[in-house]
């Protein structure tokens, strides 16, 4: 790697266990690995699924130790060289080994906080639950309950287990540095006990690639991710078929891209509201197209965000962003600035903030307009490095230490 192109002074990989449905978390992991030349180690959640994948026991056993992953993982490591590694994410198939591994090896271990594991099973926590963050036993049990993991108490129960297991073994004192991408998500790792000086902020950063000139103000507004119920999509459609009551065909559109387990609730939706389409996955160009065509950008999640880099491709084609307050989103999306905020899961505020915007196309120009000169200030990529390279030193001088 040329210095030009390196994301550090030191040699790092990444490690990254992609999830059965893309997201945010795999875009920054693809982005770090494409604009840096990151040597990046991935495992497949989808292994573990169709007629091919290993006997549901042996899954089991293995998101505890992972014999075949650790393999891959020295091999890698072994070719690379790396003097410290960034996981983003180790489970299901990559397991708890890894961070044995680290240790093992003796290697410094830079954790990226992308959501609450390993203080949740699903990752996915909403306001009510950060009161018993540090008591991470009981909020497995209330996710056990729902079976908040692939819709299954059973699988949550186990991967509750496993987590548990690595709790009382220690071996996520392995990460000598963690990484999180908004102040909120650092707060709550601290209350749930992680060391306050090993945890930093980062928040992504961000090159504009817009075409500006190809931008439009067309009559829809724009939801991109996964359609799962914490994400707001039942929300969202509530609030479209309240629009499409009122106005008939007269109203707005609202144009949904992604995948996910509400799919087919999706598509049983659409076709009852001809003022609702969706759209699915989308190639890259044609995601482009329908950002730089849209009136705002939805995220209505019910969750606590991390980050919410949906709120970046917005303001990077100069629209405003319509979210709720939610974790991360607060901090990036400002209210009456680059946006505007509702509560989680409150289809009035969120209807009538559409209304808001449907009504008034200078504040959608005024807001789309704040939100770049957001992005263009707060998402610069050398003041990224800089800091990364301060966090990848501290990693590396805290297990010299140790």
């Amino acid at each position: 790697m040329t210095q030009r192109n390196s994301v550090s002074q030191h040699r790092l990989i990444q490690i990254f266990n992609r999830y059965l449905e893309p997201g945010g978390e795999e875009s920054w992991v693809k982005n770090l690995e494409n604009t840096f030349d990151l040597p990046t180690l991935y495992f497949e959640s989808a292994d573990w699924t169709g007629p091919a994948s290993p006997p549901i026991w042996s899954q089991a056993l293995r998101m505890i130790y992972n014999p075949t992953a650790i393999r891959k993982l020295r091999e890698f490591h072994e070719k690379q060289k790396p003097e410290a590694w960034i996981i983003q994410n180790a489970f299901p198939t990559g397991s708890a080994g890894i961070y044995r591994e680290a240790e093992r090896l003796g290697v410094p271990l830079i954790q990226y906080v992308h959501n609450f594991r390993p203080f949740s099973v699903s990752g996915y926590l909403q306001e009510r639950d950060l009161c018993d963050l540090r008591a991470w036993p009981k909020t497995f049990m209330n996710e056990i309950q729902v079976g908040s993991w692939r819709n299954s108490p059973l699988r949550t129960a186990w991967f509750a287990i496993v987590l548990s297991i690595a709790h009382l073994l220690r071996r996520f004192d392995a990460i000598t540095a963690w990484i999180a991408v908004s102040d909120f998500m650092r707060d709550q790792f601290i209350r749930a006990g992680v060391p306050a000086h090993k945890i930093f902020t980062l928040r992504h950063f961000w090159r504009p690639t817009a075409d500006l000139s190809a931008t439009s103000d067309q009559d829809y507004y724009l939801f991109i991710g996964r359609l799962v119920e914490m994400k707001g999509v039942l929300v969202l459609l509530d609030v479209w078929d309240r629009i499409f009551r009122e106005q008939n065909t007269r109203g707005p559109k609202l144009v949904l891209v992604g995948d996910g387990e509400l799919n087919e609730i999706v598509q049983s939706r659409a076709k009852e509201n001809p003022l609702t389409d969706f759209r699915g996955s989308v190639r890259p160009e044609a995601k482009r197209e329908l950002l730089g065509g849209m009136r705002a950008l939805i995220a209505p999640s019910i969750c606590l965000e991390s980050l919410g880099l949906v709120a970046y491709e917005a303001y990077d084609f100069v629209k405003p962003v319509l979210a709720a307050r939610s974790g991360g989103l607060g901090e990036i999306v400002l209210h009456e600035q680059t946006g505007l905020l509702h509560e989680p899961g409150n289809a009035e505020q969120l209807y009538q903030h559409v209304m808001q915007l449907e009504q008034d196309s200078n504040l959608r120009g005024r807001l789309g307009r704040t939100g770049r000169e957001w992005l263009l200030l707060n998402a610069d990529e050398a003041k990224w490095r800089s800091a990364f390279e301060q966090i990848v030193n501290f990693a590396i001088a805290q297990k010299g230490q140790s």
